[in-house]
């Protein structure tokens, strides 16, 4: 079956052209397959597009009239794949971000203003979602992820480490003195985080491949890092949450990090992630490129904290 819109294609230059050799040499196809898209055209129609005699080829009225038509549509296809060439080489339009609620809060948005002075025709929809958002079935331009990623289909760029602090209130540790051990947490309040992938709420890892673990509980669990921090700081417990969670509060003084026998787990990075696209829009390329520039060498949570 001929293509529709090379047909379409074939008779406006055919028109223009006034011959089907002449539209051939313009769409770099034999004449034979001219004449054949011709056919095609006038059959599925029922009319005839072209009076030919073996001097001239003139358009009868009815191909007058589907001309208009024709050129009206071809205008049109050409404005939108000019529209989407566009939209590789220049940021703009609508780009859906989705991240987790603390990082996208705390390290994200800060970041808006520059980013919307920088590229004034690219709208932001910022979606802060601590579950694992799927990118295709809910219309995610790009998700930020923390940790392992299980999903291999989509495409990701490392933007940043991730390190974990252990940490509590001077007031907490003045009443219930510091721990120094892994085994020693046992002894202490923590507050878990409910949706951690890497061991659990009631269960904290430890070493550079979380291969050491502690049992541990307390008396509030939440699964988002901010709830955690908050009571943390009013002195409820111990918490053991990424860094840019905590970095304000260890500037300042209203948390204390603490160091056990075995090191704090590092994840193995934060991510930006999309779809595969062979050429992804200007927009998610400049969004990307953009938050990798301000989180490196060192992402600025991790500036100045032990």
């Amino acid at each position: 079956m001929l293509d529709r819109l090379t047909g379409l294609e074939v008779f406006a230059k055919a028109a223009a052209a006034g011959s089907f050799s002449a539209a051939g040499r313009a769409l770099g196809m034999s004449q034979t397959m001219v004449t054949k898209h011709m056919a095609a055209l006038e059959a599925r129609l029922g009319v005839k597009l072209f009076h030919r005699s073996t001097r001239k080829l003139s358009i009868t009225d009815a191909g007058r009239s589907y001309l208009e038509s024709s050129e009206r549509i071809l205008a049109e296809i050409d404005a939108a794949d000019s529209a989407v060439a566009a939209d590789r080489i220049e940021p703009k339009g609508l780009l859906r971000l989705s991240a987790p609620v603390s990082f996208g809060a705390r390290q994200i948005a800060p970041l808006m203003p520059e980013f919307a002075r920088r590229f004034p025709l690219v709208t932001v929809e910022l979606g802060l979602n601590d579950r694992l958002v799927d990118l295709a079935d809910e219309g995610w331009d790009l998700a930020i992820r923390i940790g392992s990623l299980a999903d291999s289909s989509l495409i990701a760029r490392r933007i940043a480490p991730c390190r974990t602090v252990l940490c509590a209130a001077p007031a907490y540790l003045a009443t219930r003195g510091t721990p120094h051990t892994v085994a020693s947490l046992a002894e202490h309040n923590c507050l878990g985080y409910t949706l951690s992938r890497l061991a659990g709420a009631d269960r904290w890892a430890f070493g550079a491949r979380g291969e050491v673990t502690a049992q541990v509980s307390g008396n509030l669990r939440a699964n988002n890092g901010d709830a955690l921090l908050a009571a943390a700081v009013a002195g409820q417990g111990v918490i053991y949450q990424p860094s840019f969670v905590v970095a304000e509060q260890l500037r300042a003084g209203t948390l204390v990090s603490i160091a056990l026998d075995q090191p704090t787990f590092e994840f193995a990075g934060i991510y930006a992630v999309y779809l595969p696209d062979r050429h992804p829009a200007a927009k998610l390329r400049a969004f990307i490129d953009f938050i990798a520039t301000r989180f490196a060498p060192e992402p600025p949570w991790d500036r100045e904290i032990a």
